[in-house]
C-alpha cells in the first residue's frame, strides 16, 4: 500500500484544506505516514499571505526534498500553488508537481490526480542569489474546483476547524487573498452540518476568510445574517462552537447574542488598526472609538467575554500619531490576546501603490512597544483568573482550554494528567505562567 505525508503551513483554513486532501487520499486507498522519509507521496500545503510565509514555504519544500526517499513524489499545493502556479514549478525543479486547488486531487496519477498539470498562472518568478524566490503575481486563474465539500476523516483531537466558505469579496488594501482564492463561495448548511457530525468533535471552530459574511453570496438561499442560524444549528450538535475572524462592521447585535448564547463568548475581531485615516487607506471600516464602544457593549452583556485581535504595524502612511492611537487603544481595550504583524508589501494590492513607506527599523520599534504592552495586559488578565473555577475541554494529557483559549493560537490551561482527553472538567486556577494557567480539579460543592 502506498503511503503519504502532508505538511501544512499557514492558517487554520489551510489545515482544513489539508484534512480534505487527506480524506481524499485515504478514500483512494493510500495510508498516512508521520515520517516523510517513509512516504511515497509528500505534499506541502503552502501559505502565501506575506513574504515571511512564502519563505517558510520554500524552506519547508527544500527541507522535505532532502528527506524524501528515492522514487517518492514531492507535490506543492495551497496558496503559493494557486498564486504562482506553473512558474513556481519552473523555479523549483526539486518539485514533481505544483497543483493548485483548481485541479482534482487523487492519489493515482493515471486517474488525473496529483500528477495532473496545474492551471497556468502568469507570474514573474526568479531565483535570488541567496537561493530564495522573488515572486510577483500578475494574473491568476481562479480555482474551478473547491475542496469545501470533500470528505474528512474523524478528528484525531477533541476539536476541529470547519471552513464554511472560501474566498472573499472585500478589497482590503494590504491583502492579495481574493486574487488567488477568488470571490466568496458559501457552503450550504446541510454540507456543513454533515461535516460537523462526521468529525465527532466536542468543539467546532468555524473559519472562513470573511466568516460573518457567510451567505451573502447566496441571497436566494441564505443571505446576509445567515451566520446566526448556522451557529445555532452547529451549537445544537456539539458542546462548543467558536468563531474566528469576525469583520467588525458585521458584528451585529444578533450575532453577538448568538455567540454569547453558545457558551463560548470568544470574539476574534479583525480590526487591523484603529486610526481612522489609516484604516481608510487600508480600505477598511471603523475606528478606535467605534471598536471600544462595541467591546464595552459586549462586556456589559457578558462580563466573561474574551477578546482577540490582530493589528498591522507600519502600513504605508502610518504616522507617529497613528501609532500612539493604537497604543492608547490597546491600553484601554484590555484585550485578552493580540497579534501584531509588520506590514508586508504584496504585489497587486492597493497598498503596494501607496507612498509613505515606514522604515523597517521604525516598524520593529513600534512592534516591540506594542508587544511589550500587550504581554503585560495578557499576563494581568491571566493573573485575574487565579482562584476562579473554569470549565475546560481536555485536548490532550495535561492540556485543557476554557472558552477563553482558542486552539493553537492562545495560551492553555495545564491540568492534571489523570484527566481524560475529550472530557469537560471544572478546574480551579491556582497559578498563571505568562499566557498559560495552572489548574487543579475543583472540589464538588
Amino acid at each position: 500500500m502506498q503511503r503519504f505525508y502532508v505538511e501544512t503551513l499557514g492558517c487554520p483554513k489551510n489545515q482544513v484544506d489539508s484534512e480534505k486532501l487527506i480524506g481524499t487520499l485515504l478514500a483512494d486507498g493510500m495510508e498516512p505516514s508521520d515520517d516523510p522519509a517513509a512516504a511515497d507521496l509528500v505534499v506541502v500545503n503552502t501559505c502565501a499571505f506575506i513574504e515571511d510565509a512564502r519563505k517558510e514555504s520554500i524552506d519547508t519544500i527544500l527541507a522535505l526534498d532532502g528527506q524524501r526517499r528515492d522514487g517518492a513524489r514531492l507535490v506543492v499545493t495551497g496558496c503559493m500553488a494557486e498564486r504562482y502556479g506553473a512558474e513556481l514549478a519552473q523555479a523549483l525543479p526539486e518539485v514533481d508537481q505544483v497543483a493548485g486547488f483548481g485541479v482534482a486531487f487523487a492519489g493515482r496519477p493515471e486517474d488525473g490526480g496529483l500528477a495532473a498539470a496545474a492551471p497556468p498562472v502568469a507570474v514573474a518568478l526568479g531565483r535570488k542569489p541567496a537561493g530564495g524566490l522573488s515572486l510577483s503575481a500578475e494574473t491568476v486563474v481562479l480555482p474551478s474546483f473547491d475542496l469545501l465539500n470533500l470528505p474528512r476523516p474523524k478528528s484525531a483531537v477533541p476539536w476541529a476547524y470547519v471552513k464554511i466558505a472560501e474566498g472573499c469579496d472585500r478589497s482590503c488594501g494590504f491583502c492579495a487573498i481574493p486574487s488567488f482564492r477568488g470571490p466568496q463561495r458559501s457552503r450550504d448548511v446541510a454540507s456543513i452540518l454533515a461535516e460537523v457530525e462526521q468529525l465527532e468533535a466536542k468543539e467546532i471552530v468555524l473559519v472562513a476568510q470573511d466568516l460573518a459574511s457567510y451567505g451573502k453570496d447566496r441571497p436566494g438561499e441564505l443571505g446576509a445574517g445567515a451566520i446566526v442560524p448556522l451557529v445555532r444549528e452547529v451549537a445544537d450538535r456539539v458542546d462548543r462552537v467558536r468563531l474566528l475572524y469576525l469583520y467588525p462592521s458585521d458584528l451585529t447585535d444578533e450575532l453577538i447574542d448568538v455567540v454569547i448564547g453558545s457558551d463560548v463568548p470568544y470574539f476574534d475581531l479583525s480590526l487591523q488598526h484603529v486610526s481612522k485615516p489609516l484604516l481608510r487607506r487600508m480600505r477598511r471600516w471603523g475606528d478606535g472609538e467605534r471598536f471600544l464602544r462595541r467591546i464595552a457593549d459586549i462586556r456589559a452583556r457578558e462580563p466573561q467575554a474574551a477578546f482577540r485581535s490582530n493589528f498591522i504595524v507600519g502600513y504605508p502612511g502610518e504616522t507617529e500619531d497613528d501609532h500612539d492611537q493604537l497604543l492608547s487603544f490597546v491600553e484601554e481595550a484590555q484585550l485578552d490576546w493580540c497579534g501584531f504583524f509588520s506590514y508586508s508589501a504584496e504585489d497587486g494590492t492597493h497598498a503596494a501603490t501607496l507612498d509613505g513607506a515606514v522604515p523597517p527599523r521604525l516598524m520593529e520599534e513600534r512592534l516591540a512597544e506594542l508587544r511589550e504592552l500587550q504581554d503585560t495586559i495578557t499576563a494581568r488578565r491571566r493573573d485575574d483568573l487565579i482562584g476562579t473555577i473554569q470549565t475546560v475541554l481536555v485536548d490532550e494529557v495535561g492540556v485543557g482550554r476554557s472558552h477563553r483559549e482558542a486552539p493553537e493560537i492562545d495560551g492553555i490551561v495545564q491540568v492534571p494528567d489523570s484527566l481524560a482527553p475529550g472530557s469537560f472538567v471544572d478546574v480551579r486556577v491556582v497559578d498563571a505562567l505568562g499566557p498559560d494557567l495552572l489548574a487543579e480539579v475543583a472540589e464538588a460543592s
